[in-house]
């Protein structure tokens, strides 16, 4: 199992705290440092629609310019700014077994890596 995420973001922090409770070997990928691929963006998106993975709540969307903005509004342009802008990936991103999962949910992290 890989989490995807900064170290820093309160929800990478809560599931990785979640994930250790429960047991759960992991490996932590820091996409801040040491980047994402479009590839691997290619696949969440096809996996759960680039949507939920672009984070327009986030402080980094906001300190986007009109012309990065006005990018993310199909899949090819959402990945190209979400690569450049790892900030906008909404976090974590676990990739387990059976799949991904986008952000953190308790209930969801029972049902699906216990």
């Amino acid at each position: 199992m890989i989490v995807y995420g900064i170290p820093t973001c309160t929800s990478v922090r809560r599931a990785i705290a979640w994930l250790n409770r429960s047991g759960i070997a992991f490996t932590f990928h820091d996409f801040k440092k040491s980047g994402i691929t479009a590839a691997r963006l290619n696949t969440w998106s096809k996996e759960v629609g680039w949507e939920p993975l672009l984070n327009k709540k986030s402080t980094t969307w906001r300190e986007l310019d009109a012309g990065q903005k006005a990018l993310a509004v199909n899949q090819k342009g959402a990945i190209q700014v979400m690569q450049s802008n790892p900030g906008l990936i909404k976090r974590p991103v676990i990739e387990y077994k059976d799949g991904i999962i986008v952000g953190f949910n308790e209930s969801q992290y029972e049902e699906n890596l216990r």
